[in-house]
């Protein structure tokens, strides 16, 4: 067996890297989805002031996950090919100029453009930082890192419903668009500008054997189109992808439908709802940042890299299934929303443990690809997610929707139990 380092001592130099590389992810990761919550945070706004229809608000709201899934396709190969630094900073600037024409929108063929054009741009920014933990972070430690990038998620939820109104209110509902497409151009600069990768020939020893490099050996080959195909081999990927389809569906039928569901079945007020929807996702903020630190100990005391994160996936995953039903069900208001306050806390932990599984399921050369195929599965699950929960609840009620979530994720935990059982092993010889 390989010798461990002696310590978990982090070298300076490469502390200090961890941390820029965690602040600006953070930060990115909050644009990005405060730039998607955008249009639901406007959408009473836009719909009057262009006459749209409930059904073409609808297809808004879902043409982002269509384009953002298809891209996860491609954009697994481009970052273990290309790297984090300037895929990443490519896609700020793509997605930013997208969310600030959104502004301009006046028809809704133009709306329909943009919010495609965000899915495109948005596309790296998680599996670019996968690939960012895998590069600066043992596998024993990056259960924390991801969570923390992962907290970004609800936490960009959680400020949209608080920080876009009061500016809509004070000037029109266009400026949200231009203020944080602005906020991307400027955070692309910062990433492009601050970030770097870790140079092998320039680590020193300790650096080395900290972040557990091979002296001997060279960094495997970035992965092609050859290793993207070989990924399909094997049924970790397929366990992947259906595992996050279902966590992920359940998830963006609380992240689409929460206000509408607050106000429709519930009863609530504008105001109680907007308090209301931010709650859970404050929880979701926890989740993840609870979960990263929890799934590295697991890991730890497991015999199994992949078993000991995949179990803290599976375990998050039931967790959620369990109180989506009572929330389905529950007559009270306040249990209701404590109920899907746990579900999105454990839906944030589920994404953040399953990130951390994808860079040690993968092998060297495809933590991007592998990470990148993970989440077109997932949001495949987010793209469904909206447009089903909508006819269903419309056709029949709430319950039913929320309940064929909690199947979903049901059946995303079993395929994370069952597929995912052992490492990929490095493709370098199946793609010569």
């Amino acid at each position: 067996m390989p010798n461990r380092p002696a310590s978990d001592t982090i070298p300076p130099r490469i502390r200090r890297s961890q941390a820029i590389s965690l602040v600006l992810l953070v930060v990115c990761g909050v644009i990005n989805y405060l730039d998607r919550a955008t249009l639901a945070v406007a959408n009473e706004y836009i719909r009057a002031d262009l006459g749209l229809t409930l059904g073409e608000m609808g297809v808004l709201l879902s043409a982002f996950s269509w384009s953002y899934a298809l891209c996860q396709l491609p954009v697994g190969i481009l970052v273990d090919k290309v790297g984090p630094r300037w895929l990443l900073g490519i896609g700020l600037v793509v997605w930013s100029l997208a969310q600030a024409a959104g502004g301009l929108a006046a028809t809704f063929g133009w709306f329909l453009v943009v919010r495609i054009a965000l899915g495109i741009g948005e596309a790296p920014q998680f599996p670019a930082a996968a690939r960012v933990v895998s590069n600066w972070f043992p596998a024993r430690s990056r259960g924390t890192p991801t969570g923390i990038f992962n907290s970004a998620s609800p936490l960009g939820v959680a400020l949209a419903p608080l920080c876009l109104p009061p500016l809509i209110a004070a000037t029109s509902w266009h400026w949200a668009f231009f203020v944080t497409g602005a906020l991307g151009i400027v955070a692309a600069i910062a990433w492009i500008g601050i970030y770097r990768d870790p140079v092998r020939d320039s680590l020193t020893a300790a650096e080395r054997a900290y972040l557990e490099v091979d002296d001997a050996g060279q960094p495997a080959p970035p992965g092609g189109l050859a290793t993207w195909r070989a990924l399909f081999r094997y049924r970790a990927t397929w366990g992947m992808m259906l595992g996050f389809f279902g966590s992920v569906y359940l998830n963006w039928v609380f992240l689409t439908w929460l206000p509408g569901y607050l106000r429709t079945e519930r009863h609530m007020d504008l105001a109680q709802a907007g308090i209301a929807a931010s709650i859970p996702f404050l929880c979701g903020f926890a989740g993840a940042l609870v979960a990263g630190w929890a799934s590295d100990r697991v890991a730890r005391m497991s015999a199994s890299k992949v078993a000991g994160r995949r179990n803290a996936v599976v375990v998050a995953t039931l967790g959620m299934v369990a109180f989506t039903i009572p929330a389905a069900l529950a007559e009270s208001n306040v249990v209701a929303v404590a109920c899907i306050s746990i579900v999105i806390f454990l839906a944030n932990a589920s994404s953040a443990c399953a990130w951390s599984l994808a860079t040690v399921v993968a092998p060297p050369s495809g933590v991007g690809s592998l990470g990148a195929l993970q989440n077109f599965g997932g949001f495949l699950g987010g793209a469904l997610a909206p447009v089903l929960t909508g006819y269903i609840a419309q056709t029949w009620s709430f319950v039913p929707a929320l309940l064929t979530g909690a199947a979903m994720a049901f059946a995303g935990a079993m395929s994370y139990l069952f597929l995912v059982v052992r490492p990929i092993p490095e493709l370098e010889s199946q793609v010569k």
